[in-house]
C-alpha cells in the first residue's frame, strides 16, 4: 500500500508540473514584468565563448564537440543536498550523478561508463571527479563547461590511484573554470540550518587594486546528520554520524596593463572533514590541498601561450572496529597521496580563424596506504607514478565547416616499493601508447548545427585496483571492509565517438540529439565481492560497450518563465568469453535510463520557484551476473524556492529554501548505502 501511495504522489506531482510547462507560458507570455526585474535565465543555452575545446577562447560554433554550460548565476538554483560538485551536473543529460552520502564520494556514471572516464579538471588541470567533489567550493567558480565526446588528445588521464582508480577523458571532460577578472567588489555571507541540525556559515569577499584581481572566502558546515546505511548493513550506526567541515580559498590574479589574456594567477584550497560514521569507533580525519599557478599570455594576434602547474593532496585516516563481533576498535587506516600536475599549451591562430595547439603535460604521483594498531602503522601499498605526454591538435575553419584531427604520445611509469604489504616481484613497469581524436561540425544554418566526434584512449591500473586495501586473505573476515587486491590487472584501451544535432526549431528554444558510443578492452571496473563484510575489487571485464542517446530540449519563455527536458537512454553489455559468469553481463553503475524535467518560475513580490523531477532507471553494482544487485527504477523530486526581501544598490537580503527528495524515496545504493529521504535546508544570505 505504501508503494501504491508513493506512485500516486509521484503521478500527481508530474501531472502538475506538466501543466505548469503548458499553461503557465500562456499567462506569462500576456503580462509584463515589473520595470527592473530579473530575467529567467537558462543554464543550458551556451554561451558565446568556450575555452575547453582549444584551451583558449573560441566561439562555440567552432567546436565538433557538444559543450554543457552551468554558469555560477545557476548554482543557487540546484539542489545541493550532499555538498558534491557533481550535484552541480545532475541535471544534464548523459550523466547519472549519485553521491553515496556527504561523506562519500560520486559513484554515478559518463557516457555509459563510471565516473572515471569523464575526468575533472580545474582551470584544465587534473583533479579527483571522486575526492575533489567533496571538497572544492563553488562559490569560487565562474561556470562549469561539460565536454562531451573523446578527449584525451588535449587532456591527460590523472593518476589519482585510489576510488576508481586512474581516470581518463575517453567520454568527455568537466572543466571547472574559476574568476580571474573582478569586475566590482563584492562580500557575500550566508548562514543556513537545515534537517538533522545541519548548521552552514559561508562567507565570500572579491574585489581589486588596480591590475591586481582577487577573492577569498571560507565555509562551515556541521551536523548530527542521519543513518544513510541499509537496515542490518555492515554501515550499521547506533548514533547520529556527526560532522565538522571547513573549507578556506583564496585566488590573486594579475592581468597585465588590464588584459585578461596576459595574466598570472595563483589559487588554493583546503578542506578538512572530521565526524564519525555512526559507530564509537569509526572516527574519520580526512584532509585536502589544492593549488592552481597559471601563466597566460595572449603574445600576438596569432600565438597564445599558457603554462599551468598545481599540487593536490589528499590526507584521509580512519578508523575501523570488529562490526559485527563488537564495536572496539581494531584499526585506523590512511591514504596519503600528493600529486603535482603540470601542462604547457601553444595556440597559433592562421588561416582565419584555423587554430594549431601543440603542448606537452607531465604528472608526479605519490601513493601510500597504511594500517595502524596500537599506534604502530604499517605500510600496505607505497607507489610513486610518473606520466609525461606530448600532444598536437589541428582545428581547421572552412566557411560553415569545423574540422579537427590531433595526436597524442604517452609514457607511464610506476615503481612499486610494496604492494599489499610486501615487496612486490615486479618493481616496476612502463607503458607507451600513442592517441588520436578527430572531429566535424557543419554550420548548417545559424540555428542548426551537426557534429561527429571520435577518439582513443588508454588507462593504466592503479595502485588501489592492483594492491587492494585488504590482504587477500581477508576476503569473507567479518568486519574487514575494504578492496581485495588484483596483481594480475592489465591495461585497458578504448575508443569512443559521437554524433549529433543542435537547434534552434523556434525563438528562445533549444533542442538537441546526440548519440554516443564506448568501447573499452580489458575494463577495469569495480564488483561487489561482498555485502557484510562490504568488499569491492578491481577485475578486467573483457570488452565492454555501451550505446546511449541524450535527448535535450530547454526554453526560455517571457521574463518570467523558464523550463527544460532531456531523457538519456543507455545500453551496456560486456563480453568475456573467458568467464560465463560475466559474459552478456552490464557495465555497472549505469541505469538505463536518467530523465530529467524542471522549470524556473518568477513569481510576484521576487519569489522564485524551481521545482526539479529525475527518474532513474534500473542498474547493476557488478559484472557478475550471479552475485550482482538490482538498483532501481526510482524518482526523485527537489524543490528550490528563493525569496529576496531587500534590493537595495547597497545591499541585498535572500532566502533560500532547499526541498530535496520531497516524497521522501528512500532508495537503495551500492555498498548498502541508502538515501536518507526527505531534508530540507534555509539559507539567509546578505550581499553587498
Amino acid at each position: 500500500m505504501k508503494k501504491d501511495g508513493e506512485e500516486e504522489i509521484m503521478r500527481r506531482v508530474l501531472v502538475l508540473m506538466l501543466l505548469l510547462i503548458v499553461s503557465v507560458p500562456q499567462v506569462m507570455a500576456q503580462e509584463k514584468g515589473p520595470a527592473g526585474s530579473t530575467e529567467v535565465k537558462s543554464s543550458y543555452q551556451m554561451p558565446t565563448v568556450v575555452v575547453t575545446d582549444t584551451k583558449m577562447s573560441q566561439p562555440q560554433e567552432r567546436v565538433t564537440q557538444k559543450i554543457d554550460v552551468v554558469p555560477a548565476e545557476e548554482f543557487d538554483k540546484l539542489p545541493y543536498n550532499n555538498r558534491n560538485l557533481s550535484e552541480l551536473l545532475q541535471y544534464q543529460p548523459g550523466l547519472f550523478i549519485t553521491p553515496l552520502s556527504r561523506n562519500d564520494a560520486n559513484w554515478g556514471s559518463f557516457g555509459g561508463f563510471g565516473p572515471k572516464y569523464n575526468a575533472y579538471y580545474l582551470d584544465g588541470l587534473p583533479i579527483d571527479s571522486f575526492a575533489d567533489g567533496m571538497s572544492l567550493d563553488p562559490w569560487a567558480f565562474e561556470r562549469v563547461e561539460l565536454y562531451k565526446g573523446p578527449a584525451s588528445v588535449m587532456y591527460p588521464n590523472y593518476l589519482t590511484q585510489d576510488f576508481a582508480g586512474n581516470e581518463s577523458p575517453l567520454a568527455g571532460v568537466t572543466n571547472f573554470l574559476l574568476k580571474d577578472k573582478i569586475d566590482s567588489f563584492a562580500t557575500r555571507m550566508l548562514f543556513g540550518f537545515g534537517s538533522w541540525r545541519t548548521l552552514n556559515g559561508r562567507v565570500y569577499n572579491q574585489g581589486r587594486a588596480g591590475d591586481f584581481n582577487y577573492f577569498f572566502g571560507a565555509n562551515y558546515e556541521q551536523s548530527n546528520y542521519t543513518n544513510y546505511g541499509t537496515p542490518n548493513s555492515w554501515l550499521a550506526m547506533n548514533k547520529d554520524p556527526e560532522y565538522q567541515k571547513s573549507k578556506f580559498y583564496i585566488k590573486g590574479a594579475y592581468l597585465f596593463d588590464g588584459r585578461e589574456d596576459n595574466k598570472l594567477s595563483v589559487f588554493a584550497h583546503h578542506t578538512q572533514q572530521t565526524g564519525d560514521a555512526g559507530r564509537p569507533n569509526r572516527d574519520y580525519n580526512h584532509n585536502y590541498d589544492t593549488v592552481n599557478a597559471v601563466y597566460a599570455n595572449q603574445m600576438t594576434e596569432a600565438f597564445n601561450l599558457q603554462v599551468k602547474g598545481g599540487y593536490r593532496n589528499y590526507d584521509r585516516r580512519w578508523a575501523e572496529d570488529n562490526y559485527p563481533v563488537n564495536l572496539q576498535l581494531r584499526e585506523h587506516d590512511g591514504v596519503q597521496q600528493q600529486i603535482f600536475p603540470a601542462d604547457i599549451a601553444l595556440n597559433w591562430k592562421h588561416f582565419g580563424n584555423s587554430v594549431l595547439t601543440v603542448g606537452a603535460d607531465f604528472q608526479a604521483a605519490t601513493y601510500k596506504t597504511y594500517a595502524e594498531v596500537n599506534g604502530s602503522r604499517s605500510t600496505v601499498n607505497d607507489i610513486t607514478a610518473y606520466q609525461t605526454g606530448a600532444y598536437l591538435q589541428e582545428k581547421v575553419i572552412l566557411d560553415k565547416w569545423v574540422l579537427r584531427a590531433g595526436g597524442r604520445f604517452n609514457y607511464t611509469y610506476y615503481d612499486y616499493d610494496i604492494l599489499s604489504g610486501s615487496t612486490p616481484g615486479l618493481s616496476s613497469q612502463t607503458w607507451t601508447n600513442p592517441l588520436w581524436s578527430a572531429g566535424v561540425r557543419y554550420n548548417a544554418l545559424q540555428e542548426l548545427a551537426v557534429y561527429a566526434n571520435a577518439g582513443s584512449s588508454y588507462v593504466v591500473p592503479s595502485a588501489k585496483s592492483v594492491g587492494g586495501t585488504l590482504p587477500a586473505s581477508a576476503q569473507g573476515v567479518p568486519g574487514m571492509n575494504g578492496q581485495l587486491p588484483n596483481p594480475g590487472l592489465q591495461a585497458e584501451s578504448g575508443i569512443g565517438g559521437d554524433v549529433g544535432i543542435d537547434t534552434r526549431p523556434i525563438q528562445n528554444m533549444t533542442f538537441g540529439v546526440r548519440g554516443f558510443w564506448n568501447k573499452v578492452d580489458n575494463a577495469i571496473v569495480e564488483n561487489i565481492v561482498s555485502q557484510n563484510p562490504s568488499q569491492s575489487m578491481s577485475v578486467n571485464a573483457g570488452q565492454a560497450q555501451s550505446y546511449g542517446v541524450e535527448v535535450a530540449v530547454d526554453q526560455y519563455l517571457a521574463p518570467r518563465f523558464y523550463w527544460f527536458a532531456n531523457f538519456t537512454y543507455t545500453y551496456t553489455n560486456v563480453q568475456n568469453s573467458v568467464d560465463p559468469d560475466q559474459d552478456g553481463s552490464n557495465v555497472p553503475f549505469v541505469p538505463n535510463y536518467v530523465g530529467n524535467l524542471g522549470l524556473t518560475l518568477r513569481l510576484p513580490y521576487d519569489i522564485l520557484v524551481t521545482p526539479y523531477l529525475q527518474a532513474i532507471g534500473t542498474y547493476y553494482d557488478s559484472t557478475s551476473k550471479s552475485s550482482r544487485r538490482q538498483f532501481g527504477p526510482y524518482e526523485v523530486i527537489n524543490l528550490v524556492l528563493q525569496k529576496a526581501w531587500v534590493k537595495k544598490a547597497e545591499y541585498t537580503v535572500s532566502t533560500n529554501v532547499y526541498l530535496n527528495n520531497i516524497t521522501n524515496r528512500q532508495y537503495e545504493m551500492p555498498w548498502q548505502f541508502q538515501d536518507p529521504g526527505f531534508n530540507w535546508l534555509v539559507n539567509v544570505e546578505l550581499s553587498f
